[in-house]
Order: structure tokens, then sequence, then C-alpha cells
């Protein structure tokens, strides 16, 4: 869930906020129904009552919700927004929307019950033909050279000051991964496109990609840097890109196990999986697998690296029985 902060940069956030805008004003029409799933403070549900809006479905779970429908009043809406406090998966419409819009996503479009309630309200709540906002999510890698990123990482476990030995941490710590920000001069390779969310025809909740690279230039390399871009409706896109003006989404860095220098030619194969586990709330398990080859044959294995947040998760000894008695069942 997110904080009422965060709400708020979600609203302040300008280039988000006029890429929905854009895309509401597109296709919203006198008269029509449109659901909003997360609407969070229910800017995005009022939004669509003043570009004429007849009937608002609003879903959210978050006790946001609350602030929501007091906004709805405030702003003389109250009477056009229906507030659902709950999944989307578990109601039920008293009529199917002309418009569904949501924007559910964390760091990266893989978050939480995202997908499944996407592929749920477009199949069930959602009139044939209906219009979709977003459309669209693209997800890039690439791989990144960033030793302060890096160090917060690895560094409490590395050294301290106190003579104690930490370092058992190291292994769950390069097995997380953290929302930040690079440029795109600490690439050492070109990004690559590694997943295309069609939220039109999507049918599947999991994700893998096996991509390669040769090092375009020298540099030690910390991990692999990954983000989205987003096409809301045609010609209306949120560009999220390095370089481009930050959007609130930020981009998603997975640490190596170690620094590797690479040298130009070097050639890194990256397997990259996300399945979406668990009931209720919902959580995607990642998987980052590396193999570095040197570009001139001297090292045909220069580095190989296994890593994933279930080896980054610390569970006590009662949540490891209870996920090995639901393995059982």
């Amino acid at each position: 869930m997110y904080s009422l902060s965060g709400y708020g940069k979600m609203i302040t956030d300008e280039l988000r906020m006029a890429a929905y805008v854009e895309a509401m004003q597109q296709v919203i029409k006198p008269g029509m129904v449109v659901l909003d799933i997360g609407t969070g403070s229910g800017i995005i549900a009022m939004l669509a009552c003043q570009f004429g809006a007849s009937r608002v479905y609003a879903i959210e779970p978050d006790p946001i919700i609350q602030l929501a429908r007091q906004l709805a009043v405030d702003n003389g809406y109250a009477d056009k927004i229906d507030f659902f406090e709950g999944l989307s998966t578990e109601l039920n419409l008293p009529q199917p929307a002309d418009v569904m819009i949501s924007d559910l996503r964390g760091v990266l479009p893989l978050f939480q019950s995202h997908l499944p309630s996407v592929i749920d309200a477009r199949t069930r709540l959602l009139k044939p033909g209906g219009h979709q906002i977003p459309q669209l999510d693209r997800i890039y890698a690439t791989v990144v050279e960033d030793p302060e990123l890096y160090q917060k990482f690895r560094g409490p476990w590395d050294t301290n000051p106190y003579g104690l030995k930490l370092q058992s941490g190291l292994h769950y710590a390069v097995n997380t991964w953290g929302k930040t920000q690079v440029t795109p001069e600490q690439y050492i390779v070109e990004p690559q496109l590694c997943a295309e969310l069609n939220y039109l025809t999507l049918e599947t909740f999991d994700f893998k990609a096996e991509l390669h690279w040769k090092a375009t230039k020298n540099g030690v390399a910390h991990g692999y840097f990954l983000w989205f871009n987003s096409v809301l409706r045609p010609g209306v896109e949120m560009v999220n890109t390095p370089g481009q003006p930050e959007l609130i989404y930020g981009g998603a860095f997975f640490p190596w196990a170690e620094p590797i220098n690479l040298a130009v030619g070097d050639i890194i194969t990256a397997n990259l999986k996300a399945n979406l586990v668990g009931e209720g709330e919902q959580e995607y398990v990642w998987r980052w697998n590396t193999l570095v080859q040197s570009g001139d044959g001297t090292q045909p294995v220069k580095a190989k690296f296994q890593q994933s947040t279930f080896q980054g998760s610390l569970l006590s000894t009662n949540q490891l029985r209870r996920k090995q008695k639901a393995r059982l069942q």
C-alpha cells in the first residue's frame, strides 16, 4: 500500500497526470460509464466526471478510499461516483463499463495483483470493445555501472567499524532489488526490450526473458536496470527512459552478486523471470541469472550468478512451515 505522501506524489507528477488526462479526454464521452481500478485519492474518478461520465465505479482496497469519498463530496461528484472498498476481482458491477482506467503498477508493471486485476476486469467488467487506459507497457533492461548504489546493498555487510563479522548478510542483500534512477552514461550495454504487456490481449501473469549483449565500453558492471514506458492511448505515451524527465515510477536495480570488470566485446547473457505467487496478497518472485564470457575467448565463463528474491527472503521458522504446508496441499 502507498502512504498518503505517495498518493500526493502521484497527483503532483505533472507528466503522469497530463498523459492520463489526455487519454481520458480522447475516449470519455457524455453519459459513459467509467471503471477506475485503484482509484487512490479519487482524482481520476473526479476527472472522469468532469469529462462527462454519468457514472464512475471507483475501486480501492486501501483506507485512502475514505479520503477519496470526502473529496468527491467536496467537489460535488458524490452522486456520480460509487466507491467500492476492496479488490476489483471480488466485485460485480451493476452495469459494464465503457472505459476502464487503471494505474496499479509499482516501480515495474509486474506488481502484486496488477495483471490479474486488469485481465479479470477486462473480461468481466468492461463492455466488449470498451476502451482501456493504459493499453500497453514495454519493459526495458540494460547493464549499468553504479558503485554508489551497489555499495548501499553490500556496504553494511562488507565492512563495519566495530570489528564484527556481518558477511552472512551479503547473500540476502544481493538477492534483493530496489527502486532508483540512473543516467544513460551509466549504461555498459545498449538497452533492450525484454517484455511487451498488451493489456488488450494479455492472458498471463508471469514474465521471462533471455537477453544477450556485447559490452560497448570498458567498465565495472554492478547489475541490471529495468524500467517501463507506457502507451495509454495511440499517440499518448509516458516515457520513463533514463535521461528523460523523471516520472514517479523510477526504475528497478537488480544487483549482481559481485561487481565484474567488463571489457569491450564481453558477452553478457541474462535470464530474467518473475512469477506471481501467493493467495490474497500476492507478490512476484524475481530471478535474475547471469553468464559473462570474455569477448576474446580467454575466459569462457568470466562470471556466473544465480540470484532471486526468494534467496533474499528472511523467513521465520513458522513462515517456512506454512510455506511447506501450502506446497504439500
